[in-house]
């Protein structure tokens, strides 16, 4: 039984809403999407919501169960994310890991256990479209996975396919 989650970055902001160049990119990436969505899923920010209401709009497929705001896809630590980025010269996971093994590790396992209920959502060939941060999506790919994955860029995401209990994880480009 294998199920999909694509988890993509928002796109361009400023603040916590998306930037008119943002909402282009997010129109443009949405049009190339592979589509076929189960549901979508923001992690509640708005810049996030917003992503993923481009996305969907752009793409024009219907998605059955709607949009979805999965919290624990959030972070309440953004502060001390930003100064363990900071502590680790930017926002590679690897780098993070290194200068703060116990909290990476503890924000890894709540956000895996968030994009592990996303998948919980969905049956045999479904798929999610999630919209979040960088680096806690990287987070919780490694929280879910065991995976470390490289920084995205914005609009940029990862496919998880979950089949049986093993993961694959790809690298997908905006």
């Amino acid at each position: 039984m294998a199920r999909f989650v694509e988890l993509r970055r928002h796109t361009d902001n400023d603040g916590d809403v998306l930037t008119p160049d943002g909402v282009a990119a997010a129109l443009r990436l949405g049009a190339g999407l592979a589509g076929g969505y189960r549901v979508g899923v923001s992690t509640g920010a708005q810049r996030a919501t917003q992503t993923v209401g481009c996305l969907l709009a752009a793409l024009g497929q219907p998605v059955p169960d709607g949009v979805v705001v999965e919290a624990g896809l959030r972070s309440e630590r953004e502060d001390r994310w930003r100064a363990v980025a900071k502590e680790a010269d930017g926002g590679d996971l690897g780098r993070m890991l290194a200068a703060d093994p116990a909290f990476v590790d503890q924000e890894a396992a709540a956000l895996g256990a968030a994009l592990g209920r996303v998948l919980e959502r969905l049956g045999d060939g479904e798929r999610a479209l999630v919209v979040g941060h960088s680096p806690t999506n990287e987070a919780a790919v490694l929280g879910l996975t065991g995976e470390l994955v490289a920084p995205l860029d914005k609009g940029a995401g990862i496919l998880v396919t979950e089949d049986g209990g093993s993961y694959r994880v790809e690298t997908l480009e905006p």
